[in-house]
């Protein structure tokens, strides 16, 4: 059989700061870079991301690099557009914010050829560029199970079937007959796709010998926008579509049950001493757990600003999730009203 050549789609905007380690961890690949081409959906980037790519490309010309217009800074459309411009008879997905190893084509266009997957992806190892205390406590809580629930990809060794991947590869075939990303999703795009995929009966193979670094968010603040967003949108991503419902996981309810329930008891604590009783105990349970996972985790990792940190970045991920489910039922409802 005849390589498979392979291309690169990256949404981009205003990525100065990462795009050269990017591009330099691409041109670094053991598979054939005459097999691979490269395809930025830029948003109109603002800063000097357009003119660090053309500079990359005029340095490196063994690596095909093109970049796609992105006017309205629209992930899914953004990528779409990448899709359309690929020739490569395989699409492999990446972000601007992460560095992929340098086996990461080869073992992923292996995984493919194979017949493991339709869709393809590996590990991250998440870092950070800070090394604050909260920082550090971020890492640890986004690869904590109680932290992000069973996505395997941000702590698995174990190879197998799974529910999504992040960023992912596939058969450009597979991408046009099933329409690409949904450009309604703004976030979620990806983990819909996939789900479309498998409702189709398709499968989403994860290896974690196909590794990324990836680099989280580095204050509570800017990831709990990044969770809030998410639970937006995965509501937006259930109302586009009844099968989405099958989507919903454990994982995302517990949260918003949490939220509910401490809302609820927190308005009628004042009133009713058993209420009261109980906010205090699902407090204190709640608590208790996220305090042991920080002592473990200190511990482990011998940093002891982990025992408050970890504790305080999980309940940011669980609480702004819930919180952005919930604000979008309540706009939603009122909406349809």
């Amino acid at each position: 059989m005849e390589p498979s050549t392979v291309s690169i789609i990256i949404p981009a905007l205003d990525e100065e700061a990462t795009i050269d380690e990017l591009l330099a961890a691409l041109s670094a690949q053991t598979y054939p870079l005459d097999l691979i081409d490269v395809a930025i959906a830029d948003g109109m980037s603002r800063d000097a991301t357009r003119e660090r790519i053309a500079a990359y490309a005029a340095a490196h010309p063994d690596l095909v690099i093109r970049v796609i217009d992105n006017p309205g800074a629209v992930i899914p459309v953004g990528l779409n557009r990448a899709i359309a411009a690929a020739t490569g008879d395989l699409v492999l997905r990446l972000d601007a914010h992460c560095t992929p190893q340098p086996t990461y084509v080869e073992r992923t266009v292996a995984a493919l050829v194979a017949g493991k997957g339709d869709v393809v992806g590996g590990r991250w190892e998440v870092r950070t560029h800070a090394q604050t205390p909260i920082a550090r406590s971020i890492v640890q809580a986004v690869t904590h199970p109680l932290g992000i629930g069973g996505a395997r990809y941000r702590f698995s060794e174990r190879e197998g079937e799974v529910e999504t991947v992040p960023f992912g590869a596939w058969r450009r075939s597979l991408l046009i007959e099933v329409g690409g990303f949904d450009e309604a999703l703004e976030a979620n795009q990806d983990f819909e796709l996939n789900h479309r995929i498998r409702l189709r009966g398709g499968r989403v193979w994860f290896d974690p010998t196909i590794r990324s670094t990836y680099y989280c968010r580095e204050t509570l603040r800017r990831l709990g926008r990044q969770y809030r967003r998410y639970g937006v949108w995965k509501v937006r991503m259930l109302r586009r579509d009844r099968a989405n419902l099958k989507s919903l996981r454990p994982r995302q309810v517990a949260p918003t049950i949490l939220l509910a329930s401490l809302v609820l008891l927190a308005i009628g604590a004042p009133f009713a001493t058993p209420i009261a009783l109980l906010l205090t105990l699902e407090t204190g349970l709640y608590g208790g757990l996220l305090l042991a996972v920080g002592v473990r985790l200190a511990l482990r990792n011998r940093d002891p600003v982990l025992v408050l940190g970890v504790p305080a970045a999980i309940a940011t991920l669980h609480l702004t999730w819930a919180f952005g489910f919930w604000s979008e039922l309540v706009r939603a409802r009122s909406a349809r009203r």
